[in-house]
């Protein structure tokens, strides 16, 4: 008896049934990728396309004989690696490197040159590793010339090594360089990546220290420094999260002036969202319901934020800042044109003492002092690519005292009554042709020890006779200044003036190296009236005051 079309549909439709509860069950067993894949195999075996994958379809050319474009008119071929040997790759880098050292040690200390010939050739019959941050900083100079694939393998190469840049935060400098270029908003003369910025190598030096950064350019930050501190910023947190707990408060508070500055060191942020860093930004431009509303219901590593809108926030306790890590004001001189630099320092008082700081300080006024004062509490470290005298000798407090033979010794005793200098480390600069014996019977008279630079190094602190410790007075020659380290000493009295200008720039750029309360006293004699003119132009340049004894004396020089 012949089966009807019900019975065959019938039977039809139980194995199709069947078919469909197993491919349930095996796709429910792979992930969606994997199941994904199963069902593109099953389509090619069984001869079915896409409608969309029917159309993408290209004909060879004479340009493309086996269609490897795929119609595409941007394909770049791919460039064979030269694979050199370990040992001779390793000899070319290395003789590279030390060609590159010694030139930037030739750029920078010109009257150097023949010293450092020596110490060059002897360093070159060694073969150490790289393990230092120039070094690897070099190795990428040199690979930035070869193709960016041999680029990126050479930055893994080097971070291996643990005193440099590790591999994380050079993926954040890559993030944020390829975001920024495809935007036309980095645009480099030279093509270099910002992993080989020399402004970044010295900033990652000052940063692995463990200290305050004290950025003296004269500008406020720019696209490339903003990148390189949010990536070390970035690699601190990833180190932190693997330690422990994530922390609730903002990691890195950004301090700017104005709405603009706010929205242009977001855009460098935005690339890190990727790799789940959260940036917000704070300014007068929103409603403040709006951003208290988003604080709470976000937590981001990083807040850049006005000082205004900061405050009103803590004034609302909308926001906690006693976890902040780290501190970046950027750009003391639009803070002072705006009136924000008493709010900065009552943000202060919000942020744990511990918090690091990095201030831009592009405002050499002598009333920003105290606010740097403030914000940087402990040593520090200069950074600077800038030479000139504004910029080495910011922070430095220029006082000229004007004064007879006869003041000079009562006036040079005296300084050392004051706060500042019983706290600091006090150096005395004398002439030969001086009675020098009058001024040490008079401070050992006050209890204070004197010591010469050039016969000691290392001086302490004494007893007078009532128990009290007196700060230790070190002594030098003015002709030995231009060979003697002057970086430790924060206040320096210069009691016989300088028989040159240079003498008084040596000194001036040279003292107070990991402080921002340095003291630079000048005893000004009219035997001294030929220096008045250059002086006061030096002091105007940095932003001190002139006394009117020494404009005076310049006038009356001038018309002799």
């Amino acid at each position: 008896m012949a089966k009807g079309d019900d019975a065959v549909r019938k039977k039809l439709n139980k194995a199709n049934r069947k078919k469909l509860r197993k491919d349930d069950r095996s796709s429910s067993s792979v992930t969606a990728r994997v199941a994904s894949i199963i069902a593109a195999k099953k389509r090619r075996q069984s001869g079915k396309r896409r409608k969309c994958q029917g159309m993408c379809f290209s004909l060879p050319t004479l340009e493309d004989p086996f269609n490897d474009r795929n119609g595409r008119k941007d394909f770049e071929k791919e460039t064979k690696k030269v694979m050199l040997p370990h040992r001779d790759e390793s000899e070319f880098l290395r003789e590279k490197c030390k060609e590159i050292i010694r030139k930037n040690e030739k750029a920078k200390n010109p009257g150097l040159k023949n010293m450092k010939v020596t110490s060059l050739k002897n360093e070159q019959k060694k073969s150490l590793p790289f393990t230092s941050i120039d070094s690897a900083v070099q190795r990428s100079r040199i690979d930035s010339v070869r193709t960016k694939t041999q680029l990126s393998g050479k930055q893994e190469q080097a971070c291996k090594n643990s005193d440099c840049p590790s591999k994380y935060l050079i993926r954040c400098l890559n993030e944020i360089e390829n975001s920024l270029r495809c935007d036309g908003t980095y645009s480099n003369e030279e093509d270099k990546p910002l992993f080989v910025s020399t402004w970044g190598v010295e900033f990652w030096k000052c940063y692995s220290a463990g200290k305050d950064i004290l950025e003296t350019s004269g500008t406020s930050s720019t696209i490339e420094q903003i990148a390189w501190i949010v990536s070390s910023a970035a690699d601190s947190i990833s180190r932190k999260d693997e330690e422990g707990p994530p922390a609730t408060s903002p990691f890195l508070l950004f301090l700017v002036a104005s709405q603009e500055k706010a929205a242009r060191v977001r855009s460098v942020c935005k690339p890190l969202k990727v790799l789940g860093i959260h940036t917000v930004s704070i300014h007068p431009g929103a409603s403040l319901d709006h951003q208290i509303q988003g604080l709470k219901s976000s937590e981001p590593e990083f807040m850049i934020s006005t000082p205004e809108r900061l405050l009103e926030l803590l004034s609302l306790k909308a926001i906690d800042l006693s976890g902040v890590s780290w501190l970046i004001v950027d750009g003391l001189e639009s803070f002072h044109k705006h009136g924000y630099l008493d709010k900065v320092n009552s943000i202060r008082n919000y942020i744990s003492r511990t918090t690091r700081a990095v201030v831009f300080d592009d405002c050499f006024r002598r009333a920003c002092v105290p606010v740097v004062q403030t914000l940087l509490t402990g040593s520090v470290q200069r950074l600077s690519l800038n030479d000139s005298v504004t910029s080495q000798s910011a922070c430095i407090i220029q006082s000229v005292n004007m004064s007879s033979l006869k003041e000079k010794l009562s006036k040079a005793v005296q300084i050392l009554g004051q706060p500042f200098a019983q706290a600091s480390k006090v150096l005395y600069v004398v002439g030969k042709d001086s009675q020098n014996h009058k001024l040490v019977a008079a401070l050992k008279l006050k209890g204070h020890s004197i010591s010469f630079v050039s016969a000691c190094s290392e001086v302490g602190n004494s007893m007078d006779l009532k128990g009290k410790m007196k700060p230790a007075v070190s002594m030098i020659d003015a002709d030995q200044i231009h060979t003697s380290e002057l970086g430790e000493y924060e206040c320096v009295v210069i009691y016989d003036c300088p028989l040159s200008i240079e003498s008084y720039v040596r000194i001036l750029t040279n003292v107070a190296r990991y402080t921002v309360n340095g003291v630079l006293h000048t005893f000004f004699t009219s035997e001294d009236a030929k220096l008045a003119g250059p002086l006061i132009k030096i002091l105007e340049q940095c932003g001190q005051s002139v006394p009117e004894a020494l404009r005076k004396m310049s006038l009356s020089s001038a018309m002799l």
